[in-house]
């Protein structure tokens, strides 16, 4: 499994829609949440403000999306009904459909203030 460095070597990486996908999702992320830092975890993009917000990949046939919160998937749950999902708080978007970004910055903006909320009740 290759190892990168930075989130711009794992976007080199791919090819074709999957790259395209990934780079929109991280310029939502990126949007969303500026102060958030973007790095490779688990040999895959995620960001942090106080902790993990979100990490996603690149399959053959989706995107992985990794919310790090069960919180997200009630919060949600209605908007991710359309979506395959795991029971490891995995979201599946397919490269045969849209990709959600509005629902995935809603997401994104969820995390953080979950995050931001405690690390201020610590």
């Amino acid at each position: 499994m290759t190892r990168f460095p930075e989130i711009a070597d794992y976007l080199a990486s791919l090819s074709g829609d999957a790259a395209v996908r990934i780079a929109a999702m991280c310029q939502t992320v990126e949007d969303e949440v500026p102060q958030a830092e973007g790095r490779i975890s688990y040999r895959m993009p995620a960001y942090f403000l106080k902790g993990s917000l979100v990490y996603f990949s690149a399959f053959k046939k989706h995107i992985g999306l990794y919310p790090a919160s069960a919180r997200v998937f009630e919060e949600f749950r209605d908007e991710l009904s359309g979506y395959k999902q795991s029971g490891r708080g995995t979201v599946q978007f397919q490269h045969n459909q849209e990709l959600p970004l509005d629902l995935i910055r809603r997401m994104v903006a969820f995390r953080a203030k979950e995050n931001l909320a405690a690390t201020s009740s610590r």
